[in-house]
């Protein structure tokens, strides 16, 4: 039995703005993306030989993401772990419009789009956000979402972590919803598109979490040989998951490596290469955030964009978050291009301080 959102299980919610606590409850259900039936159709009609499926960022963003308006794009990634920050960067470049960005929890690479949006509203435009976390931790705040939302030009579907991660996993097993232990009895029932129902086996109360199916998902990882089978080393960060879940997933690898290595280890591979569309051998894919086994995540440059934004927030000014765009996104015509503006030291600063994290490639 479905029970209502009004009828949450903390009680009358008085601290909550009443359009907020109906803010989901009279509307019907939609995927913001494509419905299961429609991501399962593309995922098999999809050709499953090994193919070499390299290419370069211009190629995968202009075939997957370019004049395709109102996509739903996932982002890898945690927070300043392994962001797919290659591929948004292209994505800005070449524009998107109508977007809807799905995470469990990320930082610039959302920041970057929300940047683009405002500046370059005919280049980028973003129309929903799901998601868990959208910030930059010990750093602070993003200051871009702070705008989004507080002047209401983009809408939230707001869940936990978990909550996030079992809608990707859901996707990724060709399930419409995933049943879970959080998000029930508190005020996250009243943020998101979530339902409380009554277990047809126990009688409690059991929340399902609707299932997250992007049209493009955004993957970094550490290596992967031609054809998209791919390791990950450190925190997965839901990558698999999201890889799996979307209709076609554009990944960055560190490095590519024999397929024989693969072979060698195969319970390494992390996402299989039916996942997998387009392959992009992209060193420093995820800079200015860390990638493990390569580079730390540079705290000085995402320092220089957060304040760059915050500066455009508070006061109007876009001055310098027009300058960083300029420069780093629309002066640069590769990710190389944008490596190369930053000075040596920093790129031996930043592989210095991961300390050379334990990797496995032959």
């Amino acid at each position: 039995m479905i029970r209502k959102k009004e009828g949450s299980s903390i009680g009358k919610i008085t601290s909550l703005d009443e359009s907020l606590v109906k803010k989901f409850a009279d509307e019907p259900f939609e995927f913001w993306g494509p419905t299961p039936e429609e991501a399962r159709k593309v995922m098999a009609c999809k050709p499953k030989d090994l193919r070499d499926k390299r290419m370069t960022m211009k190629e995968a963003v202009r075939k997957y993401v370019h004049g395709k308006d109102g996509l739903s794009i996932a982002l890898g990634g945690f927070v300043n772990t392994r962001p797919p920050v290659a591929a948004v960067h292209e994505i800005i470049r070449q524009g998107a419009k109508n977007l809807t960005l799905c995470f469990q929890s990320n930082s610039i690479c959302p920041e970057l789009l929300a940047g683009a949006m405002l500046l370059y509203p005919e280049q980028i435009t973003i129309r929903r956000v799901e998601l868990a976390w959208w910030g930059y931790e010990v750093i602070g705040i993003a200051p871009l979402l702070r705008h989004l939302v507080s002047k209401g030009m983009i809408r939230l579907d707001d869940y936990t972590n978990y909550g996030m991660s079992a809608r990707f996993k859901a996707a990724s097993m060709g399930l419409e919803f995933l049943p879970v232990r959080d998000h029930g009895g508190s005020d996250m029932e009243l943020v998101n598109r979530g339902i409380m129902v009554e277990s047809p086996f126990t009688g409690r109360n059991c929340y399902l979490v609707p299932a997250c199916y992007p049209d493009v998902g955004l993957v970094s990882v550490t290596a992967a040989d031609i054809h998209g089978n791919s390791r990950i080393f450190g925190a997965l960060c839901t990558c698999p998951e999201i890889a799996m879940a979307s209709a076609n997933t554009i990944m960055t690898a560190e490095q590519i490596i024999p397929t024989e290595n693969i072979r060698t280890y195969p319970n390494l591979t992390e996402i299989p290469f039916t996942a997998v569309d387009a392959l992009v051998e992209q060193r420093f894919a995820s800079y200015p955030g860390a990638h493990y086994g390569y580079y730390w995540f540079d705290m000085e440059h995402i320092l220089m964009f957060r304040s760059a934004s915050d500066e455009f927030r508070k006061t109007g000014n876009a001055d310098k978050l027009k300058k960083y765009y300029e420069e780093y996104i629309f002066g640069c015509e590769t990710h190389d291009d944008f490596l190369s503006k930053l000075p040596y030291r920093t790129l031996k600063k930043i592989r210095d301080m991961d300390g050379g994290q334990p990797i496995i490639l032959s």
